[in-house]
């Protein structure tokens, strides 16, 4: 099973900025799992492959969609002090 993640930013540059953030989270993850996260042009790509459960996978991009809106949220408001 796989799932395909795709956000369009502003520009490059914030799309660069979240693809970089949400990487770390990406490190560590079972042997049946591979997360890649990469950005082109002004979008965020996230693939993921998952070899078990369906429920575990959905877990996953579910995760992954809090953590890119905290970011996004953090952009916002680092964006509303400047």
């Amino acid at each position: 099973m796989e799932a395909h993640l795709r956000f369009k930013y502003r520009d490059e540059k914030t799309a660069e900025a979240v693809s970089k953030a949400i990487k770390p989270d990406n490190i560590k993850t079972p042997d049946f799992m591979i997360i890649n996260t990469s950005y082109e042009g002004s979008e965020v790509i996230i693939k993921i492959l998952y070899g078990k459960r369906v429920e575990t996978l959905l877990a996953t991009v579910d995760d992954l969609l809090l953590c890119v809106n905290a970011i996004e949220e953090c952009i916002d408001l680092m964006e509303k002090m400047t």
